[in-house]
């Protein structure tokens, strides 16, 4: 019986330890990458302003080409909703929508997943002119864990899990843009 109470009391004073260190650790997480496309700023943010494009360079999208998709309002506009469902865990079930636009320079979006976790994060595209025909494209991603699921953080590569992704996403933007 006594080493049954040690054991509970071991497994309290981890949990409550756990607690403890949660609260001191970030809850926030964001990453960037970014590249120049040799196009003006005024064609790549015409093509990167309309959400159905990034099946085309997205390397989310690019996991399940046979992914369910529905969209909502009209697209390059605050408001549009692109949904989707995929049986790929790695893609899941979610939804984007495009929340603010500076014309010519940023587009902002939230992100809702549904599976295979639920959580909002926020992700945003700007354009910069790099001269007469290139333009610096920034894709950022940005995340909240609240209290005690901050804790993960401590665990989890953020920018070794997202940053290859966005990366690959922006060379495969690039080369699209750039062909002729």
């Amino acid at each position: 019986m006594k080493i049954l109470k040690r054991i509970l009391f071991l497994i309290l004073a981890l949990i409550a330890l756990a607690l403890i260190v949660a609260v001191f650790v970030k809850k926030e997480y964001s990453l960037e990458r970014e590249i120049t496309v040799n196009r003006s700023k005024t064609e790549v943010f015409d093509y990167v302003r309309y959400l159905k494009n990034q099946d085309n360079y997205s390397v989310w999208s690019l996991m399940d080409p046979d992914m369910k998709k529905e969209f909502t309002g009209v697209d390059g506009t605050v408001g549009f909703i692109s949904a989707w469902e995929s049986d790929d865990k790695q893609v899941g079930k979610g939804e984007q929508e495009i929340t603010g636009i500076v014309e010519g320079e940023r587009i902002d979006y939230e992100l809702r997943f549904r599976e295979p976790f639920e959580s909002t994060d926020y992700t945003y595209m700007i354009t910069e002119s790099a001269g007469d025909s290139a333009t610096l494209v920034k894709w950022g991603f940005s995340g909240r864990m609240d209290y005690p699921m901050n804790l993960m953080l401590l665990f989890m590569d953020m920018e070794g899990m997202l940053g290859p992704d966005l990366e690959n996403g922006l060379v495969n933007l690039k080369k699209i843009l750039e062909t002729p």
